[in-house]
């Protein structure tokens, strides 16, 4: 997915200004400075992209980049990330694009992040395998034996430990798999292993023999609203800047015996909607001994003759 995005990103350069190529092509070769000085209309934005994995429209990667003052900032947003929408209610962030389409995605995770977002990347993960072949590999130290299947995906994750250059789907099974203690975390991890590798390989001026490959596979599957010019900023961007990769922070969380990702700019983490509503009706949960008949506090027991204890 990450080095997807990349791929995303080179499709702009065939669009309807193809001109551009030859700048992308100076910025690869050591002249950035001139096209991020003179024209950026993607500095300070956030850009979201997802991915949309090959069974309905649940998206297994979540994650913006902003630009500015020599960096690429990547923010990931676990899949499992605790969103109340008045909208849609409580989901997890990886259902937003089902329920809403990338306007409501877009609307839901702008608030969850007090960030506007306003472009976007949908990426189809069927292009992995194709990009992966397009960039020769991608070099990975595996940590532990992966292993894992799911037929109703068509998912099948057997990798070995160790340095490996990986293609394919051995490197789509690399990102997705979060079958370990890690869940979700371990995969964003290894996302970010990738995403370093794929900076890497797009300062290389070899990787210009390739574009055109990679130009053919983004227009199949990627979807934006980005334009040419903001294509090829953003493709110059990650072949020269540093990449400084994080997550939204926050904590396991359990609702409705579903495990969640609770950020921590939730300012109502730890209270169920049940309770907020309570608190906005300007009373309280109820308690489960509030329908007992003649309970009132110690006016009740009072009344039924009970003896009352104080401490003083």
């Amino acid at each position: 997915m990450p080095f997807a995005m990349g791929l995303a990103l080179g499709y702009g350069l065939s669009g309807p200004l193809p001109g551009l190529v030859n700048g992308a092509v100076a910025a690869l070769k050591g002249g950035s400075d001139y096209l991020s000085d003179t024209i950026s209309p993607l500095a300070g934005q956030s850009i979201l992209v997802m991915g949309i994995d090959k069974v309905g429209d649940n998206t297994d990667v979540i994650f913006t980049v902003e630009i500015g003052d020599g960096t690429t900032r990547v923010t990931q947003v676990p899949r499992d990330t605790y969103v109340e929408s008045e909208h849609y209610g409580v989901l997890k962030a990886n259902a937003l694009y089902a329920f809403g389409g990338m306007d409501g995605a877009r609307r839901e995770l702008s608030g969850l992040l007090d960030d506007p977002i306003q472009r976007y990347l949908l990426v189809n993960l069927r292009s992995v395998q194709r990009v992966a072949d397009a960039l020769g590999g991608v070099e990975v130290d595996v940590p532990r034996r992966l292993y894992y299947v799911d037929t109703a995906q068509g998912l099948y994750i057997d990798l070995y430990p160790g340095l490996q250059v990986l293609r394919g789907e051995d490197l789509e099974g690399f990102l997705r798999f979060r079958n370990d203690p890690e869940g979700d975390l371990g995969r964003m991890e290894r996302q970010r292993m990738v995403l370093d590798q794929v900076f890497s390989k797009l300062a290389q001026p070899a990787m210009l023999t390739r574009l055109p490959e990679l130009l053919k596979i983004a227009g199949e599957d990627i979807q934006t609203n980005l334009t040419a010019l903001e294509f090829s900023q953003l493709l110059t961007a990650m072949a020269s800047t540093d990449l400084v990769a994080d997550q939204l922070p926050g904590r396991l969380y359990w609702y409705n015996d579903l495990s969640f990702w609770m950020p921590d700019s939730n300012p109502d983490y730890g209270r169920t909607p049940e309770q907020l509503a309570a608190e906005d009706d300007g009373g309280r949960e109820p308690e489960p001994w509030d329908d007992q008949p003649g309970w009132a506090g110690e006016s009740g027991l009072e009344a039924q003759g009970q003896p009352i204890y104080r401490l003083y």
